[in-house]
């Protein structure tokens, strides 16, 4: 989480109506098809995809001219021992051969252009959508779900967009014009064809049948396996302390058992219903030739004929195998769709209104006022009633025990969340009817576990505050009591950080995310606990920084110990999501049971006087 909230805006008005989004497994919404998604954007692409079509027409129309040429080129030159008659017409048929495979060159590539560009259309709106989600839909859909959806979802569409684009010409012309010119050369044998292609497009309809639902069983196995794959990466280190790799494993297995039955299942139903169309092919062809030599032997059809029909039969027979291919893809396709729609079509939580507010009139004083706040599909609400003041200048504390609401509170000052009532404002204006570039430049939060991106200690510190020089990533590092293990390092400020911060010790992360924020330079400060990771004399002179260096701005501090919130100007007690004290140290000491419990808990007499 970077240290201040930026403005999120993707590629739609932030106004455009949105569905909520299924829980993932249910049936999508008639609108959330392929064909739909597909329409929406191919139309940025309608050059490319005009040449594909063009191309490909060419190609199906050349290869259902070349049997006829064929033919000819058997019963007029061979049959009659005409040699010229053969080099002119193979010549002929050699040309249009070139043709063919030129414009079927030609067709793949810009098919493959249009169906690229839509990948790359997707795959950036999806990632803009889910920059403009908030942390209730992240927390719906879930990462490794999105992930999946962004990768595994996109490219199962483009393969089948450049498989259906490849077929889309040549399947039904292929089939209608190969008929046709099947009945030109015998009618009854054409007979054999009809009788076949209804067989095909019953096993299509099957294949389509079976295939959804497992397909979508597969695409819910990716999302597991990615789950558990991005836990073990992430938690590895907690993994081997506690020696739990036998676990680990042990997940693993049953997440690629799952994916692996699913694949499976698929793979069955394919292998079936192919081995099935391509045996119905194969006794079509004997049939012909069964036919064929018997019209011969009477005097009824040529062998060029009979050659033609027979290569006729292979392209009719061929397309409709080519486009059970494209129906065996259509259904994971399908699911991949509607799962990517899902997410398109979802409507954010938080979104700025068409009238936000862009500057305030005031320093920042933060209000919050009745708060009341329930979590999707909880019973009992997080906070209830609760009242909170920060004005510049003053620290303001919030303890509590754990599970009392402080980091929901936290979240909520800064729109990381909607409140379910009361109102959040600062100088007055209430953070929903802010603009979410002016809550970033106003609130800087330095969240409860401090995350670092992969780059340089430079980069994440520039993270809030692009313009930023050195001597401000200086300044701050020294407020943050972080300036002596960076200059430590080899590099500096250009030393690299490993994804998460995981090349930096907790403390450190926990001050270079303080240091972060400095560099932003809010007018109010959110710590959530972000001090848990130092020692207590680290934690005194950091305070002690941030009096002096950011004396004008407002701070709300989150803390476990007493110690780092007993000189507060305002302490809230939180418990069970309610305020059930405010007031200084000695105050609430000698007034609030609550408090009183857990500064004894933590300090000895002596200590807590």
């Amino acid at each position: 989480m970077s240290a201040t909230l930026g403005g999120m805006t993707g590629n739609r008005p932030a106004d455009t109506p949105r569905k909520t989004a299924p829980h993932d497994g249910e049936e999508a919404a008639p609108e959330a098809s392929i064909l739909r998604l597909l329409a929406d954007y191919l139309r940025p692409h309608r050059t490319p995809l005009l040449l594909a079509v063009v191309f490909q027409l060419v190609q199906t129309l050349a290869s259902l001219y070349v049997p006829t040429l064929n033919a000819d080129l058997i019963n007029n030159g061979v049959a009659a021992g005409d040699s010229a008659y053969v080099l002119r017409h193979g010549a002929f048929m050699l040309a249009v051969t070139v043709v063919q495979l030129a414009a079927a060159a030609f067709g793949v590539y810009f098919g493959a252009r249009a169906a690229m560009g839509l990948g790359r259309d997707l795959r950036a709106d999806l990632f803009t959508q889910v920059q403009r989600f908030s942390a209730a839909e992240m927390d719906r859909f879930g990462a490794p779900s999105l992930i999946t959806r962004t990768t595994n979802d996109v490219t199962q569409v483009v393969s089948m967009l450049v498989m259906g684009l490849t077929l889309f010409m040549v399947a039904p012309i292929t089939a209608v014009g190969g008929l046709s010119l099947a009945l030109t050369l015998d009618v009854p044998m054409t007979g054999v064809l009809l009788a076949a292609i209804p067989i095909m497009a019953l096993i299509i309809y099957f294949i389509v049948t079976s295939m959804i639902p497992a397909g979508r069983a597969m695409q819910r196995s990716i999302d597991g396996i990615n789950k558990v794959m991005r836990e073990h990466i992430t938690g590895i280190r907690v993994i081997r302390a506690f020696v739990r790799d036998e676990h680990e494993q042990h997940r693993f297995n049953e997440a690629n058992t799952k994916l692996t039955d699913a694949s499976l299942r698929v793979g069955r139903v394919q292998a079936f219903f192919g081995a099935t169309a391509m045996a119905s092919s194969n006794l079509t062809s004997i049939a012909i030739v069964w036919i064929g030599a018997g019209r011969i032997a009477d005097g009824t059809m040529q062998i060029g004929d009979l050659i033609a029909f027979l290569t006729y039969a292979g392209l009719i027979l061929g397309s409709v195998m080519m486009s059970m291919g494209v129906f065996m893809m259509a259904p994971r396709a399908k699911v991949a769709a509607s799962r990517i729609r899902e997410v398109l079509d979802t409507e954010p939580g938080i979104r700025d209104a068409a009238d936000a507010v862009h500057e305030l009139p005031g320093r920042g004083e933060l209000d919050v006022e009745g708060v009341v706040f329930r979590y999707e599909g909880a019973e009992e609400a997080v906070l209830r009633g609760v009242d909170l003041i920060a004005r510049p200048g003053q620290t303001t504390a919030v303890i509590g025990s754990t599970g009392a609401g402080k980091t929901t509170l936290l979240n909520l000052i800064p729109r990381l969340f909607n409140v379910g009532g009361g109102a959040v404002r600062v100088d007055g204006v209430d953070v929903r009817d802010m603009d979410r570039a002016l809550i970033a430049r106003t609130i800087g939060l330095v969240p409860q576990r401090a995350y670092l991106f992969s780059g340089t200690i430079a980069s994440n510190l520039r993270y809030g505050n692009p313009d930023a020089d050195d001597q401000t990533l200086w300044r701050a590092l020294a407020t943050a009591q972080a300036a002596d293990f960076v200059r430590d390092m080899p590099d500096g400020l250009d030393t690299v950080i490993g994804q998460g911060g995981t090349t930096v010790s907790g403390g450190q992360r926990q001050r270079l995310a303080i240091a972060r924020t400095l560099v932003a330079d809010p007018r109010i400060y959110l710590f959530d606990d972000s001090f848990s990771a130092l020692d207590t004399a680290t934690d005194a002179a950091l305070r002690a920084a941030l009096a002096t260096d950011i004396a004008d701005a407002a701070q709300v501090i989150v803390a476990q110990r007493v110690s780092t919130i007993r000189d507060a100007d305002r302490i809230v007690v939180l418990d069970a999501g309610r305020v059930v004290g405010t007031g200084t140290h000695e105050e609430l000491l000698e007034t609030n049971p609550v408090y009183a419990e857990i500064v004894n808990s933590q300090l000895t007499l002596q200590e807590a006087l």
